[in-house]
């Protein structure tokens, strides 16, 4: 699994994991005012679609001030929620495409003529890990169709390859090794990288899609960072694509902790030595405390819903098909099953 995340050039500032720009923006809100008026360099901006059950979040962080803040690279985010995602809703996953699809082209403006490898990062042998796998075999490649185009369809499609180049475990490469062996032989214009990321919010898991022009850290979702893949390492723009599809089961029991603590302290009498000292635990103090706890018994331990088979399966699609109509805008979808594995 990955993180949108790069090579940290910035330390990061929290200790609670989470790949989403917009979970760190959060984290940052919830510290005092004060520390937050030391950090520029970061604008936020909404939108919401299909009657607001898609809302879209714009993270830009422009300054250094910003990345340091925000524990990010400089670099823009945009996160797309919709509780939908989990559901076998049809008409919301078609609005999802539409809006995701825009974003992408807004996010990367591309020749008719531009060249494209899509990289579908992660374990297709681990369902939760499989998500860029998946996306790969949903998404319409071309490069090798370029040559045999009918005349009405040049200059309608873009020449677009794909990879899953696995994980070091299955294969014993790195996997940033295989990518730009690929990049220095096709010259892409753009890379487009799928990858599962960890969230700290539940309600975020398989809810979420998070875009990025800052490249991706294969394996760092699930704490096993490799070499990073982004423009400076592969020498060509990238954009990673994720969803978080697993919660850290130390990041999971914090919130369980900190909605006990509120409702404790709720209980206590004010000025009590037990009230003091519940509000004085840190969120640094109570992660690691419970990632201690947590090792002997869990080790470094990752939770998804049981239901992540159907779930991962849906949002490949979503995506694919996204992919599929930002890069292809001349064809219209229900005509991509006609060139889909040709």
């Amino acid at each position: 699994m990955g993180k949108i995340d790069e090579e940290r050039e910035a330390p990061y500032r929290f200790s609670v994991r989470t790949d989403l720009a917009l979970e760190a923006r959060e984290i940052l809100d919830d510290e005092s005012e004060e520390q937050i008026k030391e950090y520029d360099g970061i604008e936020i901006f909404e939108e919401n679609f299909y009657n607001r059950q898609i809302k879209v979040t714009w993270v830009e962080v422009f300054n250094e001030n910003g990345a340091k803040a925000l524990g990010k690279p400089l670099g823009n985010y945009i996160t797309i929620e919709s509780k939908a995602m989990k559901e076998n809703d049809v008409d919301a996953h078609e609005e999802i495409v539409k809006v995701m699809a825009k974003k992408l082209q807004k996010l990367r403006k591309l020749k008719k003529n531009a060249v494209v490898l899509i990289v579908g990062l992660g374990n297709w042998n681990v369902t939760p890990d499989a998500l860029g796998p998946k996306v790969v075999s949903k998404v319409l490649v071309t490069r090798h169709l370029s040559e045999h185009l009918p005349e009405e369809l040049k200059g309608l499609m873009r020449s677009v390859s794909a990879i899953s180049p696995g994980v070091m475990g299955l294969t014993g490469i790195e996997t940033s090794e295989i990518i730009r062996g690929v990049v220095e032989k096709i010259n892409p214009d753009l890379v487009i990288a799928i990858d599962a990321l960890a969230a700290r919010r539940t309600s975020r898991i398989n809810a979420t899609i998070q875009i990025a022009d800052t490249g991706v850290s294969p394996g760092a979702g699930m704490g096993n960072k490799r070499v990073a893949l982004n423009e400076k390492t592969l020498g060509v723009p990238i954009i990673a694509i994720g969803v978080p599809t697993v919660v850290d089961a130390a990041t999971l029991v914090n919130d369980t902790m900190d909605r006990m603590l509120e409702s404790m302290s709720k209980q206590a009498p004010q000025g009590s030595e037990f009230f003091e000292m519940l509000m004085s635990l840190a969120d640094e103090e109570k992660y690691h405390l419970i990632t201690e706890i947590l090792n002997p018994y869990t080790g470094n331990m990752f939770v998804t819903p049981k239901e992540v088979d159907a779930v991962v399966e849906r949002l490949s699609a979503i995506i694919a098909n996204a992919i599929n109509v930002a890069l292809h805008p001349g064809i219209k979808k229900d005509d991509f099953s006609k060139y889909l594995n040709a």
